[in-house]
């Protein structure tokens, strides 16, 4: 595997939110970001804001869930097609969203969206769909606190970091502020259990794919088994962010927004070594940030040279991520309804 710091860069955001910090500190963080999303689509972050309590508690309470009998487990699973709640090992396959052959992925994971949104239209009229009602255990006991708090500190991360994407694609700052006040994200806690055998020819903890949104954010545990990313050589880098970093990469739907100035990267999640199999034990909370169900998603103005035309036509950000749930996980002439699983209208996994 490549060593991190030569595929992926580790860039602190802490000019962006120290008032001391000058022009040129932010335009230097803005130029670095723009960068690494030109390059690979990946970054790790440090920096932040987010609490370490809140990414901790969040842990703690995945891996009480995940070691929960597997009734109860069970009992989040939706039973009306919504994209909530649980999901057990050998109904996701990532790799096929590619159209590849692949055996199910071995992972198990808990899905949350949005929730506490305003009693409007906008809401109201897509209660069956992206506004769903989330799903929840009755134990382990701050299971839901927890995961919802993580969910508001993701929320808060995403507009900082498409306010620097702004930044970077020498843009106002607030460019993106009205797509993405509404937004349609979800949060994925995703289990990759120790390894008790031999996983079957071409099986991953999750099959190589892109990310459909805006970003994706990822905070994993440490242990073998990780992200890879795949480098311009066609090798596969490993990443793993040091304690407190988040690992972020930008996903379908911001590569075409950017008329592929930047890159939605092929990425995986590779299985650990035979010696290392029974300590690989790993949670992986994934945050899917996609703009508003409405947000017309059209060439960027910065991204388009002088008499050239945009790469696509626009689409709405709803529209966009139906139409890859929809290429990616309904069977021919099934409708999407009767589509069977594994991974109805998932979006990635890292």
């Amino acid at each position: 595997m490549s060593a991190l710091p030569s595929v992926v860069p580790v860039l602190d955001l802490s000019p962006y939110y120290d008032a001391a910090s000058t022009p040129a500190q932010r335009q230097g963080l803005a130029r670095e970001i723009d960068r690494a999303c030109r390059e690979t689509g990946f970054l790790v972050v440090t920096g932040h804001q987010v609490p370490p309590r809140t990414v901790q508690a969040a842990f703690a309470a995945a891996f009480r869930f995940f070691d929960a009998p597997e009734d109860l487990k069970r009992s989040t699973m939706p039973r009306d097609g919504r994209v909530r709640g649980y999901t057990p090992m050998g109904r996701l396959a990532l790799a096929r969203s590619l159209g590849a052959e692949s055996p199910t992925d071995l992972s198990e994971r808990f899905r949350l969206g949005a929730f506490g949104f305003p009693e409007d239209e906008y809401h109201a009229s897509r209660a069956n769909g992206c506004f769903a009602p989330n799903i929840w255990p009755d134990d382990p006991a701050g299971f839901r606190w927890a995961l919802e708090a993580y969910y508001r500190a993701m929320e808060l991360l995403s507009g900082d970091l498409m306010r620097l994407f702004a930044l970077a694609l020498d843009l106002p700052l607030q460019f993106f502020d009205k797509s993405i006040d509404r937004h349609i994200s979800s949060l994925c806690i995703n289990h990759y259990p120790a390894l008790a055998g031999e996983p079957v020819p071409g099986q991953l903890r999750a099959g190589a794919h892109t990310d459909y949104g805006s970003l994706t954010i990822v905070a994993p545990t440490p242990a073998a088994g990780r992200l890879q990313v795949k480098t311009r050589s066609g090798a596969w880098a490993e990443i793993e962010p040091g304690p407190g970093a988040f690992v972020v990469n930008i996903g379908d739907l911001m590569a075409q927004w950017t008329n592929n100035r930047w890159v939605s990267t092929l990425h995986r999640v590779g299985n650990p070594a035979p010696g290392e199999a029974g300590s690989s034990r790993r949670i992986s909370l994934v945050f899917f940030h996609q703009p508003n169900d409405d947000a017309l998603i059209e060439c960027i103005p910065t991204c388009l040279a002088s008499g050239a035309t945009p790469r696509f036509a626009p689409v709405t950000s709803g529209e966009h991520l139906r139409m890859k749930i929809q290429r990616t996980f309904v069977a021919p002439g099934l409708s999407q309804s009767q589509s069977p699983e594994p991974a109805v209208l998932d979006t990635g996994t890292a």
